[in-house]
């Protein structure tokens, strides 16, 4: 591919992890034209890893610090002091496999061209628990259809114009704000394209106090953004309504309770058929950990978005966000 490819991030408060994404990126088989890195007011030593690392870096590299920035204006400004025309997305905490870059802009050089490439990430574990919440929450590559895959900004790469045309990542949004910015380019008109192969290898949350922080914070967004409604509905019907249903039913006729085992039953399968492939290979002592990890994983992190959309909402009617939205975001 002839045309220049800038890899931009953001980063804040990643001493611990930074090293991985840095040593990466410098590994690719076909290297960036430069790497732009936006940090957010880090005080662990990020920013100084940063510049250790710009000084001997075997690309052009530019180190931005821009405190108090979230996520969307980091991006936003890294894209701008890019000189590239194809701008590649990844994240902080990750690590890219070594051809990432070069299979996530090949499909550039296709004919009929795409305006943005969707690649792909997996979780990496070093723990039961982070093997049970990667394995739970996230989906398998075969269980993706590539015409509705909405990618996640650790894995993308697009064309710098499509992010000038639709105002670049919505820097009111702190969560989320990589689905509605997908979401402006499907309604702006632009190609995409998947690149499964392009991957990138991120790690869970360690704790579930982490897990429940972390989808908390995406409900939120949701409710910013008036993402998911139906999806949000539903959740409180069934906890709210046909939990307690269920129950007052059980306590006339025990046989109620075989419905009700069914119905967690049907709502683990997802999770459970995800997981299973995972522990094949344990003792059986870890795999009842890893599988008694899921009806805790699934109830906490609908607990964590019934208590963070509302939050969402209540923010959206004050603030009155830009819209209109799309009706598939429903």
């Amino acid at each position: 591919m002839s045309q220049s490819v800038s890899v931009i991030a953001t980063v804040l408060n990643e001493a611990a992890s930074i090293d991985r994404l840095l040593r990466s990126l410098a590994g690719q088989t076909r290297p960036p034209d430069e790497v732009v890195i936006v940090d957010g007011g880090s005080t662990d030593g990020t920013t100084e890893a940063l510049e250790a690392f710009r000084r001997q870096a075997p690309f052009a590299m530019q180190v931005l610090v821009r405190p108090g920035a979230n996520i969307s204006a980091g991006r936003n400004a890294a894209i701008e002091a890019a000189a590239g025309p194809i701008i590649a997305i990844t994240d902080a905490g990750v690590r890219l496999e070594p051809d990432w870059l070069e299979r996530l802009v090949a499909p550039f050089a296709a004919e009929p061209a795409p305006d943005v490439v969707s690649g792909f990430f997996v979780p990496e574990y070093r723990s039961l628990f982070e093997l049970a919440l990667g394995a739970t929450t996230l989906p398998r590559l075969e269980e993706l259809d590539p015409e509705v895959f909405y990618p996640s900004s650790r894995s993308v790469a697009l064309r710098r114009e499509a992010w000038a045309q639709v105002g670049g990542y919505p820097e009111w949004l702190d969560y989320c704000e990589d689905l509605l910015f997908d979401f402006a380019l499907r309604d702006a008109g632009y190609r995409f394209a998947f690149a499964p192969d392009a991957v990138v290898h991120f790690t869970p949350r360690s704790s579930l106090r982490a897990y429940y922080r972390q989808y908390y914070r995406y409900a939120r967004g949701d409710g910013k953004a008036d993402f998911w409604r139906y999806r949000h509905a539903l959740r409180y019907g069934t906890y709210l309504i046909g939990g307690p249903l269920l129950i007052a039913l059980a306590l006339w006729h025990p046989a109620w309770l075989l419905l009700g085992a069914a119905g967690v039953a049907a709502m683990l399968r997802g999770a459970i058929r995800r997981l299973w492939p995972h522990v094949q290979g344990l003792p059986w002592r870890e795999r009842a950990i890893a599988l008694a990890w899921t009806p805790v994983i699934r109830l906490v992190g609908d607990v964590a978005k019934m208590l963070g959309y509302p939050a969402g909402i209540a923010w959206r009617l004050r603030h009155a966000p830009p819209g209109p939205w799309p009706k598939r975001q429903w």
